[in-house]
């Protein structure tokens, strides 16, 4: 007969990768509602337009990277919880400004109206800036917690300020603008994905690192996991512009091929874009293997990015 030990510990809930992202979501939304300003002033809609594009949606994937690879070597999470919402607010603008009419010209983001569609183009372009520089304040103002260095947070700051910028995210949206149209060779295609998706994935890790006192072989663990997850992650947006449901989206697809871009689906087909996805899955989980720790959540993440339909 099975023992009353393994009876309960069959029995016993385990927290799914899943879970712990929901979880995580929702740490950061609560956090992140902390930080939109009481405007000063009133008359205008910039507040609310962050609120809109910040608050209530997403799958809070980058600050959950932060939170995930801190917790390796800290019990505690709540001191990377403002870099993690950096994070999201430096994402969150980077979509405002991609939705807008000078670059893709999308009218729906998760569902709803893009944010220059709910406030008009002037605000949302401001709502943009606004979330990024917010980000600074809200790092460099987490400085004062004891359990972390001076020194960690300023290379914190520093390394989503480069993954962010024209060497990054940027850099990236730039390739991705002046290629509309053309043809894209495959190294440049995978220079553009690194730039646009993968550094600001790869900062969130590198952020959890060095904030909790990493070493270098960690870090770079961290980066090959996250330079992995990251190119999946783009060549999956590409598989879901052709094959995803609108309604699960929140936005319409075949809009890569409407502006006419370059994509790894373009490119390869359908079927090398889903095997490339698989082998970049694989190479993610060989990566965690160089961490300490319980990355189990880190595993089932890869897993959830991997075969996600939204």
């Amino acid at each position: 007969m099975t023992s009353e030990a393994g009876c309960e510990r069959a029995g016993a809930a385990r927290e799914t990768a899943a879970d712990k992202l929901i979880r995580y979501a929702e740490m950061m939304e609560e956090a992140l509602a902390s930080y939109i300003p009481d405007c000063a002033f009133p008359e205008s809609k910039v507040a609310e337009a962050m609120a809109y594009s910040l608050l209530g949606g997403g799958k809070r994937i980058r600050g959950a990277l932060v939170l995930a690879f801190y917790r390796l070597w800290r019990e505690d999470v709540r001191p990377a919880l403002p870099f993690a919402c950096a994070m999201e607010m430096v994402h969150a603008y980077s979509l405002i400004h991609d939705d807008l009419p000078c670059m893709d010209d999308d009218d729906l983001r998760r569902g709803k109206p893009s944010c220059h569609v709910a406030y008009g183009e002037a605000i949302a372009l401001l709502a943009g800036d606004a979330l990024l520089t917010l980000a600074f304040e809200a790092m460099a103002g987490a400085g004062r917690a004891d359990a972390l260095s001076g020194e960690g947070v300023l290379r914190a700051i520093k390394c989503l300020a480069n993954a962010a910028g024209v060497g990054g995210m940027i850099g990236g949206q730039a390739i991705d603008l002046e290629q509309e149209g053309k043809p894209t060779p495959p190294a440049l295609l995978s220079r553009m994905y690194s730039a646009k998706t993968g550094m600001l994935i790869g900062a969130a890790a590198m952020v959890g690192c060095v904030l909790a006192g990493a070493g270098e072989e960690e870090q770079s663990a961290a980066i090959d996991f996250a330079g992995c997850i990251g190119m999946a992650y783009q060549i999956v947006d590409d598989i879901l512009d052709v094959t995803g449901d609108e309604a699960l989206l929140g936005k319409p697809v075949g809009s890569d091929d409407d502006n006419k871009k370059s994509t790894f689906v373009g490119l390869f087909g359908l079927e090398s874009a889903a095997r490339e996805v698989m082998l970049l899955h694989g190479e993610a989980k060989k990566a965690l293997g160089r961490l300490p720790g319980d990355t189990g959540f880190l595993a089932g993440l890869a897993d959830i990015l991997a075969d996600r339909k939204a």
